[in-house]
């Protein structure tokens, strides 16, 4: 951090003049596990390298995010795979509130950079109830929804995730962690949650998929050798004003470049299908942009996915 510190920040690293999030460290413990050990004291990592051994604590963390100059930081919270079940999840719950509490104690510039909670309790309703109750007595600028997103049934992740919005204040951002694909932004923000990330866009990208609204082209595959047209004829990205399917196709054999222009629309599509979302809601037509959404994503009723119908069915939205 004390390279980006002597550049006034991320912001002035990167010369990104719009809003930053920065995470907290706390996803290293379940895609580092095996080289990780979790205490009171934080997170103890060993290095794959030399073995050397690196504690990430709550107070660590917001240092490092304080120095990074984020708009928002995550506080470090106990991450277990959202499949784990017994007596870890609730351990992990319990200690990621008073982690929260470090947090807030340790946040040097909260006037300007906005410490969010993350909620935990795996798919335990209870656990993620008394959860919920606790972090929401901090008086804190927003929620993140985490545990979730990694592997579990989408039946047993809609609950979940309604049952936090459900619970979580309406006047602040609502973050549901490490959700990207389409049907899954369209069907939880109608759900209640505001903000998303994920690697999605990106990383299939490198596989050579494109996102486009009736699901995803596979530009590697020969199909696509003599298709003149744009990865999508609708969209405004540089990608679709230059390069058509064949030529992204041609490339991707050879250059990595390819990967990139692919990336770049793929990131478009997302910001486009949220910006999308945003115009819906202020003109109060999300419903119908759900119905048309689905339609042209799946074509036909008998295809969508049952979880997202029943998920809508819950805060009453009926596919046609």
């Amino acid at each position: 951090p004390d390279l980006i510190a002597k550049a006034n920040g991320l912001h002035g690293f990167m010369n990104w003049r719009r809003a930053l999030l920065t995470d907290s460290g706390g996803f290293q413990m379940v895609s580092l596990v095996e080289l990780a050990e979790v205490t009171e004291e934080g997170v103890r990592f060993s290095s794959p390298y030399n073995g050397e051994e690196i504690l990430l604590s709550p107070e660590k963390s917001i240092e490092i995010q304080n120095a990074l100059g984020s708009d928002i930081m995550m506080q470090l919270d106990d991450v277990v795979s959202s499949t784990v079940t017994g007596p870890r999840v609730e351990e992990a719950m319990y200690r990621s509130i008073r982690w929260l509490d470090r947090c807030i104690a340790a946040n040097k510039n909260p006037e300007k950079q906005n410490l969010f909670a993350i909620i935990q309790g795996g798919l335990d309703a209870e656990l993620r109830k008394k959860c919920l109750k606790e972090m929401i007595k901090r008086d804190i600028p927003g929620f993140a929804i985490g545990g979730l997103s990694g592997g579990e049934e989408k039946d047993h992740f809609w609950r979940m995730v309604l049952l936090s919005t459900e619970y979580l204040p309406r006047e602040k951002p609502r973050y549901l962690m490490g959700v990207g694909y389409a049907t899954d932004l369209v069907v939880c923000v109608a759900l209640g949650c505001d903000m998303f990330d994920c690697v999605f866009p990106t990383r299939t990208a490198r596989f050579g998929s494109a996102l486009v609204p009736w699901g995803s082209l596979q530009l590697k595959h020969r199909q696509y050798a003599k298709d003149f047209k744009p990865i999508d004829e609708e969209c405004t990205c540089p990608t679709c004003k230059r390069y058509t399917r064949a030529y992204l196709h041609a490339l991707f054999k050879s250059d990595t470049a390819a990967l990139h222009h692919i990336t770049i629309h793929n990131i478009a599509y997302q910001l486009n299908l949220m910006s999308s979302i945003r115009e819906s809601i202020q003109q109060r037509r999300f419903p119908e942009f759900i119905q048309q959404f689905m339609k042209r994503m799946y074509g036909s009723a008998d295809k969508y996915p049952r979880w997202a119908v029943d998920a809508l069915s819950a805060v009453n939205v009926k596919l046609e």
